[in-house]
């Protein structure tokens, strides 16, 4: 009877959920800038790049590079995520239909656009909770210092590595990562 017990409570733990999962980029979800749910695990087996945007910060002309970036190797294997946010002194103040005109007019962005949130502080989306922090992503802690920040994601949904502002969405290293999974 003992026995039978015992396995009755293990079989039990494990369908309640006491088993621990990996957290991975999937296990989270988000909103298009359109207001639609999306589940970030539809970008299984694809390398990410993420990237905190802004419309009126000085690293804004890189929408052109991200998109650039994009168009070379967007498909199959890659993809750009975007979240806007208005985290550094206001310069992303455009509500989501703002933001979207803004990318597609000025910048002719095709690479994905999630609505609007926040990158920091008491208000910190989850999805940057996980990104910005080695407790949860297991590599490091990447606090966003600014605008236009990129994380890197590979083909397994794991924070592989983070671009600063100022790096350039074409930069060598990350079109290097992009091409052979390798951070230099």
């Amino acid at each position: 009877m003992r026995t039978i017990f015992v396995l009755i409570l293990i079989l039990t733990m494990n369908q309640t959920g006491h088993t621990q999962d990996k957290v991975s980029f999937y296990s989270f979800k988000a909103t298009t800038i359109d207001g639609q749910p999306v589940d970030l695990s539809s970008f299984k087996g694809k390398k990410i790049l993420v990237v905190n945007t802004a419309s009126k910060c000085g690293y804004t002309p890189q929408y052109a590079q991200l998109e650039e970036l994009y168009k070379a190797y967007g498909g199959d294997s890659f993809v750009i995520i975007g979240f806007p946010a208005n985290n550094f002194l206001s310069q992303e103040p455009g509500t989501n239909p703002e933001i979207k005109e803004f990318c597609t007019g000025k910048y002719n962005v095709t690479f994905p656009m999630m609505s609007k949130i926040s990158v920091k502080g008491k208000e910190m989306d989850p999805l940057y909770k996980w990104l910005t922090t080695k407790e949860q992503n297991g590599v490091m802690d990447a606090p966003v210092k600014w605008n236009f920040q990129k994380f890197m994601i590979d083909e397994n949904g794991q924070f592989v590595g983070m671009a600063p502002p100022g790096e350039v969405p074409t930069s060598d290293r990350i079109v290097t990562w992009i091409k052979t999974g390798k951070l230099n």
